[in-house]
């Protein structure tokens, strides 16, 4: 290329980038768009268009960029003191990307996609202890029926939005159930689900279930109890143990892609290490900075695929979902108030054991609070077991039902 052609070609991609330079299309003088680019032209502010095109071309890498994003986000989540920030935030960053730069730009590799999905189910198992499940053999028929209860109206809410077909197939069942929010999300796309419209549903859902849990503490309990668990980032670590789960988790991924184990990279690790760890032979060491990486990789695997037409389609399901999960929280309150009546557990221990979902953030609330912790998470777990093993067969059964067959968006 001589000086002069490179000259030219520098000075037209310069042109092309300039707010002062940009030439709106010629519209109708009354547009709303025409003057609002006028308006952007006379103050030297660049289009969005144009800032798109920079972002997508930009020379500093794109990880680089959504890694920095997420970041900013869990920073601010955990600021205002909102559950699931580790994956929340690394969600929305990469739905802002994706909508920036265009779907398909970025991709999550599938091997490191798989080890953090195993993890989360060593996660899982790593809150199946025996004093748990020593709490649950004790009043069994209770935590029975209960469950049972939750799952069956969350389960009725889901028939009952996919047959309005507000969310497409059976998205709207997995996304509806009440509790396992990252599980629900990593198998629904297994089973044939829309994962970016589940996790929609689900995270709402852990929001609200937080939000209110938490207001209900603080208006019941004095302000004398203890304060949530602290952010540390890197804690001591069992190198040792680190490493055996390390190698388990690897081995889980494995195996259940081997043998093509539909959500076996959930089930599989959660009944290993639940087992392994029931009987003393391992201990699951999971430092938060290794969950912060297995929620990125599947924050961002499920928000690099949402295109504005999701976006278009969650935002006019929202009124509808959001009131299918105040009614599911107004149902478990009615539970609560059963089991408190019948069965003279104290209310606010009753209140969150029967909260639908957000297992996490419910025991935060729960160690901070003067409750019955092991019969709070005894009933959270519990749930959890029962719809991780039923959850398959109910989405296909009410899908059978519905007459509706799995179709994208």
């Amino acid at each position: 290329m001589t000086p002069s052609m490179a000259g030219a070609y520098i000075g037209a991609v310069s042109s092309g980038f300039s707010g002062r330079s940009y030439s709106p299309p010629v519209l109708h003088p009354a547009s709303p768009r025409l003057q609002f680019q006028h308006w952007q032209d006379m103050h030297g502010i660049m289009p969005l268009y144009d800032a798109s095109r920079i972002l997508r071309y930009a020379s500093l890498p794109l990880w680089v960029v959504l890694l920095s994003i997420s970041a900013l986000l869990v920073v601010g989540l955990e600021m205002l003191g909102l559950p699931a920030s580790l994956l929340i935030g690394p969600m929305v960053g990469a739905i802002i990307l994706a909508l920036s730069i265009g779907q398909g730009s970025l991709r999550v590799l599938r091997w490191p996609l798989l080890f953090g999905q195993a993890l989360v189910g060593f996660l899982m198992a790593r809150t199946i202890t025996v004093d748990i499940l020593k709490t649950m053999a004790a009043d069994a028929p209770l935590f029975l029926a209960m469950i049972l209860s939750v799952i069956v109206a969350a389960a009725g809410l889901g028939w009952l939005l996919t047959r309005w077909q507000v969310l497409p197939g059976t998205t709207a069942v997995w996304g509806s159930s009440p509790g396992a929010a990252s599980a629900m999300v990593i198998m629904s796309e297994a089973y044939g689900a829309d994962a970016r419209l589940v996790a929609f549903m689900q995270y709402l859902r852990v929001v609200f279930v937080a939000v209110a849990a938490s207001v209900v503490s603080r208006l019941w309990v004095a302000a004398d109890g203890g304060n949530p668990p602290a952010f540390i980032l890197f804690p001591p670590v069992d190198w040792q143990a680190l490493a055996a789960t390390i190698a388990l988790t690897c081995l889980s991924a494995y195996v259940a892609v081997r043998f093509r184990i539909q959500g076996g990279t959930i089930t599989l690790p959660l009944v290993l290490g639940s087992l392994l760890q029931g009987f003393g032979l391992l201990t699951i060491e999971l430092p938060l900075w290794l969950l912060a990486i297995s929620y990125a990789l599947i924050g961002w695997n499920i928000g690099l695929r949402f295109t504005r037409g999701i976006v278009m389609h969650a935002a006019r399901a929202l009124p509808r979902v959001a009131a299918s999960i105040l009614l599911l929280m107004s149902i478990c309150g009615c539970m609560a108030f059963a089991l408190h009546t019948f069965a003279g557990v104290d209310p606010l221990t009753a209140y969150l054991a029967t909260s639908p979902g957000g297992a996490d953030s419910v025991a935060i609330i729960a160690a901070s609070s003067d409750v019955d912790v092991p019969f709070v998470m005894a009933m959270q777990t519990g749930r959890f077991l029962v719809i991780l093993f039923t959850g398959p067969m109910l989405a296909r059964f009410i899908a059978r039902r519905s007459g509706l067959a799995e179709k994208p968006v």
